[in-house]
């Protein structure tokens, strides 16, 4: 009887099993060739944004949905593999897809625990299911999961599918593939990440979110830890690796930190060139831009901008709190509340925001990001210790409750604030035009608008080079003695209003040379420079440096800058002088490289003395370089001589009212201009000069730029004949196209042997005189 039940349940357990074993067979004869084609895998094209870089190498930018970079496996480090397959599959190269033993394991562990809280799944499953599968639990998902296991390892080699898997998987931050959050979470290639950083990328698959090392340090850690030991059961690592790697300090970059080099400006230039080139395909494509820029030109470039614009903001005084959140007194604020606010805030560089919890007359306690409490007194309330004064109208008053910005100097925190005023900083190579630092604001997270290259604005005396430049080819000399007096000019000559200029400061010097009246920016001198000339013949010559007529009516006033230019102009038309005399243009990108790194567009730039137009007189961009030398020595520019070189060349340029400051200069292979200003224009303050708000940032610049670069003696061309004359300084060479020396010797003006178009008229020497 009992040999008889038996037969009877092992009959019916066979029959069950035959039966599951048929409706498995036809749920998979029915399901495989319903199974999505792998042509996405074996013709993998991963979504790689468009990366830029400096000239040198270094990323600058980023731009794409998806932060990934595609490395090859065979590429990948071997214990960074390791690090996986002890995280996530440790039979990989064992199974065929699914891991019965790691099933096994896990049912077992589900039972024990009493709770799902392992899955199984393979990295050959991950795949399925990240190309191909939801992430819902259900009995169907999984049973599709398995097939596609089998169909992809039945299609690709082991190799291929951890190679799909390291560049495809999710690990959070927007980064996907382990290069990426390399790079993301530690500013690092594969090559460069110790076994700690490995095994905390490696952690990550299992929750992104949750072992976040940036969000969850201690959770990120808690999982690095599981990898580092099962590397060590895995012998992958030696005991000694191992115990070292649990006590390497937990160390990741902020994401604010991502480039090295800040040239957000330029990076936006790039996406917007190449968008109109190759449209969103940027974002997907791999495409690698390398600019014109220099790392280190761009570094001291936005340095130099920064620490210039906050200094001049220091001058005119603390204006109070940037806002104020409700915090009641005697209470103590729930951090999360803090921190709440603080994460709408933007960090802008090592400016960082903060709240005020409690403000006495010597000792301010101010919340930071990430709960550190910072006392400010001393030195670092210097700034903003007026704001502690009770009588002031509350928006002024630094309380409880304030919003303000700190920065850390040295081991002390000060407070300090946005500037509410703007910079602009262009520095580009004079042979062919080539930018190498490009400051298009104080910072681009707080005002995307580039000041380089949008802002039009007076470029003031600045401009007066050009005025004088052409002068020189009307029959001008350096030595011409000019009248700096005072001049009431009639209202039809400057578009029907009377005016009657001044100078900067307000005084006069009678007859003085040129070269003297550029050298200390008389006013009154280059309007009868451009009277003698006449507005209409300055306003077409000044196209020879890139500047459009249209933008300078031919009015008097023209003399003094008051016509429109961008920055970018500015230092293209410098360039001419500095160059002796082609017409370059600017350019940034210097070639475009696909995902294979193969170049597929560069740009071929017109280089001055092979192919660029010559477009000004050698002889005269060396007698205009020679006296803006003068400026830099001994004029407005004065200050420049703290580099102690010869070879600069340059002019301060300041708008009525001190709306603008500006300074322009170069070196044989540099040109940089730099630009401060309201974007409502309003007076930057009476003493706020091109010489006092904009110089010392380009001196600062061009002190690093110019480091080891030795001093240059421009060549006197063919030409440029030399004469001594007297000067308030005593004797002195001074140059002179050849035809013209034969002049008057008091006017060094067209003399008999010039061209009638050059000859001075007795009505033009009453307008110098």
């Amino acid at each position: 009887m009992k040999k008889r039940w038996l037969l009877l349940t092992v009959a019916l357990l066979s029959l069950i099993l035959i039966t599951m074993i048929g409706v498995l067979a036809i749920a998979i004869a029915v399901t495989y060739p319903k199974l999505p084609s792998l042509a996405v895998l074996t013709d993998y094209q991963p979504k790689i944004p468009l990366r830029v870089y400096t000239q040198d190498g270094v990323q600058i930018g980023e731009f794409g949905e998806e932060r990934r970079a595609f490395v090859a496996i065979g590429k990948v480090p071997v214990l960074m593999k390791q690090a996986i397959l002890a995280a996530e599959d440790e039979r990989f190269y064992q199974h065929g897809g699914v891991d019965y033993i790691g099933v096994g394991r896990a049912v077992l562990s589900n039972l024990v625990s009493g709770h799902a809280q392992s899955g199984a799944s393979t990295i050959t499953m991950q795949v399925a299911r990240n190309f191909f599968l939801s992430s819902e639990k259900t009995f169907t998902r999984k049973f599709n999961e398995a097939l596609l296991s089998f169909k992809i390892e039945h299609s690709l080699s082991k190799d291929q599918i951890l190679e799909l898997y390291f560049n495809q998987i999710y690990l959070g931050q927007r980064a996907y593939g382990f290069a990426s959050a390399a790079n993301i979470y530690y500013g690092k290639t594969l090559e460069q990440l110790s076994i700690a950083e490995m095994a905390m990328l490696a952690g990550l698959p299992k929750a992104p979110s949750s072992y976040n090392p940036v969000v969850n340090p201690p959770r990120a850690q808690q999982r690095q830890r599981y990898v580092l030991r099962r590397m060590r059961e895995l012998n992958f690592i030696n005991q000694v690796q191992y115990e070292a790697a649990v006590k390497e300090p937990l160390s990741v970059r902020r994401i604010s930190e991502s480039f090295p080099v800040q040239a957000g400006y330029v990076a936006e230039m790039v996406r917007q060139a190449m968008h109109d080139k190759y449209k969103d395909a940027i974002y997907t494509k791999g495409y690698r831009v390398y600019t014109t820029l220099s790392a280190a030109h761009q570094t001291a470039a936005h340095e130099a901008a920064k620490r210039g614009l906050l200094d001049y903001d220091r001058r005119h005084g603390y204006r109070g709190p940037e806002g104020f959140i409700e915090l009641p007194a005697g209470v103590i604020t729930p951090t999360e509340q803090l921190e709440d606010f603080l994460s709408t805030q933007k960090q802008l560089g090592d400016l960082s925001p903060g709240i005020v919890l409690a403000a006495e007359r010597n000792l301010v306690k101010v919340y930071l990001r990430g709960g550190k409490i910072a006392d400010v007194s001393g030195k670092g309330l210097q700034f903003a210790a007026r704001a502690l004064n009770t009588k002031l109208q509350p928006a002024q008053q630094l309380r409880r409750g304030s919003v303000v910005r700190m920065q850390l100097k040295g081991n002390d925190w000060q407070i300090v604030q946005l500037p509410e005023a703007e910079v602009a900083m262009i520095s580009l190579d004079p042979k062919d035009g080539a930018i190498r630092a490009l400051v298009g604001g104080f910072d681009f997270d707080k005002n995307h608008f580039n000041h380089v290259t949008q802002a039009w604005r007076q470029p003031g005396s600045s401009f007066k080079p050009f005025i004088y430049s052409a002068g020189i080819e009307r029959g001008f000399t350096p030595a011409s003695i000019i009248n700096d007096s005072p001049l009431e000019i009639d209202p039809s000559s400057i578009g029907g209003q009377r005016w009657e200029p001044k100078n900067f400061d307000g005084k006069y010097s009678g007859p003085m040379s040129m070269r003297d009246a550029l050298t200390k920016s008389k006013n009154l001198v280059s309007i009868r420079i451009l009277q003698a000339i006449s507005p209409e013949y300055a306003q077409s010559y000044i196209s020879k440096f890139g500047f459009e007529g249209r933008n300078h009516p031919p009015y008097l006033t023209m003399a003094l800058g008051a016509g429109s230019v961008t920055a970018l102009q500015m230092a293209e038309g410098y360039a001419v002088f500095a160059n002796s005399g082609y017409r370059v243009r600017s350019y940034f990108i210097d070639r475009i490289e696909n995902s294979q790194g193969q170049v597929i567009a560069r740009t071929a730039p017109e280089v001055a003395g092979i192919n660029a137009p010559r477009t000004l007189d050698a002889r005269n961009a060396f007698i205009m370089t020679s006296m803006m030398k003068d400026v830099t020595r001994f004029g407005t520019a004065a200050k420049a001589n703290v580099l102690n070189r010869t070879d600069l060349a340059g002019k301060t340029g300041t708008t009525n009212d001190t709306f603008d400051a500006w300074f322009a200069g170069y070196q044989q292979k540099l040109v940089s201009v730099v630009w401060i200003g309201f974007d409502q224009p309003k007076s930057l303050g009476g003493a706020e000069t091109g010489g006092h708000a904009a110089l010392p940032i380009w001196i600062d610049y061009m002190g690093k730029a110019l480091k080891g670069v030795p001093n240059y003696q421009y060549p006197i061309p063919e030409g440029v004949v030399t004469q001594t004359i007297e000067t308030g300084r005593g004797p002195r060479e001074e140059y002179f196209y050849a035809e013209f020396l034969e002049t008057n010797s008091e006017l060094g003006l067209g003399g008999s042997n010039a061209p009638a178009s050059q000859t001075i008229n007795d009505e033009v020497k009453d307008l110098l005189f």
